[in-house]
């Protein structure tokens, strides 16, 4: 045998497992995308495809879904712009506990400044 007739098929081989496992990993990919926003029920936290966060009024409807965006605001959606749920985390608000009567603990020195009128 010589060795151009085995490079071929060795060639082909070595582009087609990829393209294989890209292929695999992208149907994958968009079977747990559909089953997201199957399992969408209100009161779930999710952020869209555009970075838009809120909850999920009703999710009814089979091609669109409402999220409540701010107290009273409710906005209509496509499923497929749902892009994840969002887990519950708590808001801690961080308070500036500096009293205003005290100083800075330190201070910059400030340099005079430069005469650029003045002859050399």
């Amino acid at each position: 045998m010589d060795l151009g007739s085995l490079l071929f098929p060795l060639l082909l081989v070595l582009l087609a497992v990829p393209l294989f496992l890209s292929a695999r990993k992208q149907k994958r990919a968009m079977a747990e995308q559909q089953s997201l926003q199957n399992s969408l029920a209100p009161g779930d936290k999710v952020m869209t495809t555009s970075g838009l966060y809120g909850t999920v009024a009703d999710a009814s409807h089979e091609t669109t879904i409402d999220i409540e965006i701010s107290e009273g605001v409710v906005t209509r959606w496509l499923r497929a712009a749902i892009r994840e749920k969002v887990a519950e985390t708590e808001e801690t608000v961080v308070e500036d506990k500096a009293d205003e009567d005290e100083e800075p603990a330190t201070t910059a020195q400030v340099a005079e400044p430069l005469d650029h009128n003045a002859k050399k």
